[in-house]
């Protein structure tokens, strides 16, 4: 029985193959008589003209297919924001740990999904917060992480950071990284921090190329708030996922703390999370 009659699609840009795959995906959605709410750019790939933006798109939707890569993804997440509708995520892209499905498992898992016979797997996003001079000038959510780096050539950001009430030291390095569990092989894991499962309720602080070498990754609890103060005129940038953001003042301070929304993904049944790091990391079978 069907439990799914609206399906939202997005899809990345200059993916050559997806002239092929999208008007196949958008007839086999039709035939079983799923209707379809797209994105401009998975319009561009079927030869239509009713694209929506993402934020409009997803309203009246009960799964979102995503055709891409990460990044697609990240996008995807933060369009849906609070509305926790489930993601299958096609992985078109490159190293995809989060669409690690492959095109051979989209339509089998399609079917399982319409019937709402899907393993999900949550994943808490970051709530972000910007203050200025006593006042929130802006505010993100992120699926994998707040990065503050450096702006100017040579010049490290310098920056104090507090969990809690509880100072942990003052930064000078070229930037740093408030990771989630899902975000812990994306940047962070680039930078030296750990692989974290993506159930540990936790938050992750990772320096990049610090000034002292005895900064190291530091993992906080999952309810802690994390507060950055930008201490001089070395203001950092703020980037949300590697996709949004703004430029940081002298005096501004970041929270960042666990988000209350949560991206349901759609995970094959036989495909777990250590299945997935081998893949994508080529660690040793058995």
């Amino acid at each position: 029985m069907r439990t799914v009659n609206t399906v939202g699609v997005f899809s990345k840009p200059n993916i050559a193959e997806a002239k092929q795959i999208v008007p196949k995906l958008l007839d086999w959605l039709n035939e079983r008589g799923i209707r379809t709410r797209i994105d401009e750019q998975t319009a561009l790939y079927a030869g239509r003209h009713d694209g929506l933006d993402r934020e409009e798109l997803v309203k009246g939707t009960q799964t979102v297919i995503v055709l891409g890569g990460d990044g697609t993804l990240l996008a995807a997440a933060r369009a849906i924001g609070p509305l926790e509708i489930p993601i299958l995520a096609v992985n078109l892209g490159g190293l995809g740990f989060l669409t690690a499905l492959t095109l051979d498992q989209m339509y089998p898992e399609m079917e399982r999904a319409l019937e709402s016979k899907c393993r999900i797997g949550p994943r808490r996003m970051l709530s972000c917060e910007v203050m200025r001079n006593g006042q929130r000038i802006a505010q993100y959510e992120a699926l994998n992480d707040a990065v503050f780096a450096k702006t100017e050539l040579a010049r490290m950001i310098n920056i104090d950071v507090h969990v809690d009430a509880h100072f942990v030291c003052r930064y000078r390095a070229d930037g740093l990284i408030v990771s989630t569990p899902t975000g812990s092989t994306a940047y962070s894991l680039s930078a030296g921090g750990p692989i974290i499962f993506p159930t540990v309720d936790t938050l992750c602080l990772t320096p990049i190329c610090p000034h002292m070498l005895t900064n190291r990754p530091v993992l906080v609890p999952g309810e802690a708030v994390i507060r950055v103060d930008v201490l001089d005129d070395t203001a950092p940038y703020l980037t949300v996922d590697g996709q949004v953001g703004q430029p940081l003042e002298k005096g501004d301070q970041v929270f960042c703390k666990n988000s209350k929304t949560k991206v349901m993904l759609i995970r094959p049944p036989n495909m777990l999370y250590f299945d997935v790091l081998r893949a994508k990391l080529k660690w040793g079978a058995r």
